[in-house]
């Protein structure tokens, strides 16, 4: 009998992907549009596997829940396992899906925000052509300040280097990384970007007292977790020009809207409408990941680590606590 794997929160780009590189492995696929959570947690039912994304639930009653019914691995098809109770069954990652796609997109909402790309772009479709308002600065000779320095910060550094910026720490000449602190990092960059995991570490690292040591002007970055950011404090520094633009990939509430088609309903959160409001943020549907590349390498790493754990082989992308 075919080794059986539920989907839960899947969308057509997922089963494309999973359905190709599943003609190597022989599966039995289900896939489910709803996002995991207690409601539907039956559907698991002699199901051998479970595949998830950043927006299910995996709290301690689900994973109860899937133990009882037979569930024997939880596979995420994402890095970030902050919403996954890691007790009492065996759960696996995806650690990089595409640095690379992350690192670019993460430069393109920089570059959008400084240079008001979207601005200037609904402004020509009207017939406008002023300049007004459209004033950016060059990135070259400015500081990067980079929180996490995992793949993808790497790749960033990389690519922002070749804008002639500067990290918030200092390349040694072996490329032996020198560490500033985050006063620091606050103090004196230009741009702030977030690349570090959620944990209840960084929960709200960027908040009222954190905002207030930053530079007047600063622009921040967010494609890795929403609850990075407090974004009550964000929009207040928004308000009061402290921060000078924010591009975000994640919002810390996003599960109700982001991968959703929400166009022919009111947005009830009042905080995303007003985050929505301003003409100096850009927010996106958490799609710094979506590349043709980084798909690929999702359902190829997802279904390697099913593989692995049904083999009985040791485990590279063990989640543990």
């Amino acid at each position: 009998m075919a080794y059986t794997i539920a989907f839960f929160g899947s969308k057509p780009y997922d089963e494309a992907s999973f359905n190709e590189k599943n003609s190597g492995y022989g599966f039995e696929l289900r896939y489910y549009k709803g996002h995991l959570n207690l409601n539907n947690v039956i559907l698991t039912q002699g199901v051998d596997a479970v595949c998830i994304f950043v927006n299910d639930t995996a709290d301690a009653e689900v994973i109860r829940q899937l133990a009882a019914n037979g569930v024997k691995l939880l596979a995420l098809r994402c890095a970030g396992y902050n919403n996954v109770d890691l007790n009492g069954i065996t759960v696996v990652r995806v650690p990089a899906s595409s640095p690379y796609a992350v690192a670019e997109y993460t430069v393109a909402l920089m570059l959008s925000l400084n240079r008001k790309i979207p601005r200037a772009t609904w402004r020509t479709r009207d017939g406008n052509f002023s300049l007004h308002g459209l004033l950016g600065f060059d990135m070259y000779g400015k500081t990067a300040g980079i929180i996490g320095t995992g793949k993808i910060a790497k790749k960033l550094i990389a690519i922002l280097r070749g804008f002639g910026m500067y990290p918030d720490y200092n390349f040694a000449r072996e490329h032996q990384v020198v560490y500033t602190t985050l006063d620091e990092l606050y103090r004196s960059s230009d741009i702030i970007s977030l690349h570090c995991p959620l944990t209840e570490q960084t929960r709200y690292l960027i908040n009222d007292y954190s905002i207030s040591k930053m530079k007047d002007g600063v622009m921040i970055i967010n494609t890795g977790r929403g609850q990075l950011i407090h974004t009550n404090a964000l929009i207040e520094g928004l308000k009061n020009k402290k921060i000078g633009s924010a591009g975000l990939d994640v919002y810390e509430e996003e599960s109700e809207y982001f991968y959703e088609d929400r166009s022919d309903k009111i947005i009830d959160d009042d905080t995303l409408a007003r985050l929505l409001s301003f003409n100096n943020v850009i927010v996106t549907s958490h799609q710094a990941f979506f590349t043709r590349e980084a798909l690929a390498n999702i359902a190829a790493t997802t279904l390697m680590n099913i593989k692995d754990f049904m083999e009985h082989k040791k485990l590279e992308n063990e989640v543990r606590l």
